[in-house]
């Protein structure tokens, strides 16, 4: 299965050059375009194609800075450059970037197959060595970035099992792992410094590493120190942080705790753990706290033993006045009001 990307600034070229693709009869697993150099380098990042057709003469970016840039990658992309005749010298420059095929326009059918032929030649004798995808790192990444946040140390154990069996099937040579290694390591330190979770072990340190196997032992040891680091902070707590959140408060509603208090306490950033309890429940901090505040009291007072001015202090209210004035907003009566209803004499 090849992967292939076209650009041209022509649309019809571009139309007419998959045509000629689809007619090969090569077995494909992406056919992609680009209008020019700087969208064809953010589809080379996002799925490095096998073969890379591109003109000349384009805006933005020009075939010729496009075939150094990608000779940069040192990438195995085969590339052909597509030309017109007055062109031709200039697009013989591109040979110090690896092109070793033209093609000249307009394009004929006979011309574009011994061209492809060429290159499937050429990509069976070059090594086997496949490309990983920016979106496959960000997709692990992520993954890792959810169970280190949720302390599943089990999710984890999976998932770095699961990432070092596809890296072996790739085949990648030891400099190109230590780069996807990094790759994903910066990614999950970013994700988590998203959250505030600015964690001590910042830099992974794989310069040096003389084996496949050493290299993931010191991948897998940088990952395992987060987590280790962020159960510290937590003061050892594997619960979500929310629910963590929500058990403190419930057991602090005659005080008057402080989202800074909770946020201390989980051992988050306030400025996120705000917008993180927000997101997981639908109500800022205050909302959540008078609400559960207002059913505690609501409660006692279905309890003919409780005093009203006592319930207030139950709550986490020494004004009284203040109480009654939040629980009226809340339920549409008075705490009195409220007994009346239930049958209960004040």
């Amino acid at each position: 299965m090849y992967r292939i990307l076209i650009v041209d600034d022509e649309p019809m070229i571009r139309k007419g050059l998959q045509k000629l693709v689809e007619q090969s009869e090569l077995p494909i697993e992406s056919l992609r375009t680009a209008e020019n150099g700087v969208v064809a380098l953010q589809r080379i990042q996002e799925d490095r194609p096998d073969f890379l057709f591109t003109d000349i003469r384009m805006p933005k970016m020009d075939g010729l800075e496009l075939c150094a840039r990608v000779a940069e990658m040192d990438a195995d992309i085969q590339v052909v450059v597509i030309s017109g005749y007055s062109d031709f010298e200039y697009a013989q420059k591109c040979v110090s970037y690896g092109v070793k095929e033209y093609l000249l326009k307009p394009v004929n059918i006979k011309g574009f197959q011994n061209v492809l032929e060429k290159l499937i030649r050429t990509k069976s004798k070059v090594s086997s060595e496949s490309f990983v995808a920016v979106t496959k790192l960000e997709q692990w990444a992520s993954r890792m970035e959810h169970a280190v946040w949720m302390l599943h140390q089990a999710e984890l154990n999976s998932l770095l099992e699961e990432i070092y069996t596809e890296l072996k099937d790739y085949k990648l040579k030891l400099n190109r792992l230590l780069d996807i290694l990094q790759e994903i390591h910066t990614l999950l330190h970013q994700r988590l410094n998203v959250r505030d979770v600015y964690l001590m072990q910042g830099e992974l340190a794989l310069t040096g590493a003389a084996s496949e196997e050493e290299a993931w032992l010191r991948f897998t040891n940088a990952v395992y120190g987060h987590l280790d680091e962020l159960r510290h902070k937590r003061k050892g707590k594997l619960k979500d942080p929310v629910e963590v959140a929500k058990q403190y408060i419930e057991s602090h509603l005659a005080e008057e705790v402080s989202l800074e208090e909770v946020a201390e306490f989980i051992g988050l950033n306030p400025s996120y753990f705000s917008q993180l309890f927000k997101q997981s429940t639908s109500e800022t901090f205050v909302q959540y706290r008078t609400r559960r505040r207002m059913e505690k009291a609501k409660k006692l007072l279905e309890q003919p033993q409780w005093r009203i001015t006592d319930i207030s202090g139950e709550v986490g209210y020494a004004d009284h006045p203040h109480f009654t004035k939040t629980f009226k907003k809340y339920e549409g009566c008075l705490p009195s009001e409220y007994r009346q209803q239930m049958g209960i004499r004040t």
